[in-house]
C-alpha cells in the first residue's frame, strides 16, 4: 500500500488515506565510486536487480566507477542502492551517489552494459 498526506488548512493536523493496489515507479541513475570494478559488482547487482523486479543496466565506466540506472517500484529501488552501499564481499564502496529521476518505463529486463 502507498500513502499519501493531505493537510488541511483550516485545522491542524494531517490525515493519511490508503490506496490499494497504487504502486510509485520510481528510477534512480547511480554511480558506485571505491574498489568496484573486478569484484564482480555488475554481475551481483544483476542479480540482485532480477531478484527485486528492477529493470535498468549496469556498466563499468573508464574511471574505474560503476553506473548503473535502476527503474522499478520505489522499495525495491531502494533496496537495490542499499545494496549497492556496500556491493559483493570483494568490493571496497567509498561513495554511493544518487539521482532520483522520472520513471521512464524504457527497460524490458536488467542488462550489463559492455563498452
Amino acid at each position: 500500500f502507498s500513502y499519501i498526506r493531505l493537510e488541511k488548512k483550516s485545522s491542524p493536523g494531517t490525515c493519511l488515506i490508503k490506496l490499494k493496489g497504487i504502486k510509485v515507479q520510481t528510477r534512480a541513475h547511480i554511480v558506485v565510486d571505491g574498489d568496484v570494478q573486478g569484484v564482480f559488482f555488475r554481475q551481483k547487482t544483476k542479480r540482485q536487480a532480477e531478484a527485486h523486479g528492477v529493470n535498468g543496466w549496469v556498466r563499468n565506466r573508464g574511471d574505474g566507477k560503476v553506473e548503473a540506472i535502476f527503474e522499478g517500484e520505489e522499495q525495491d529501488v531502494k533496496s537495490l542502492i542499499e545494496f549497492c552501499k556496500h556491493g559483493p564481499s570483494a568490493a571496497i564502496v567509498t561513495t554511493v551517489d544518487v539521482k532520483w529521476e522520472t520513471y521512464t518505463g524504457e527497460f524490458k529486463d536488467f542488462r550489463i552494459r559492455y563498452a
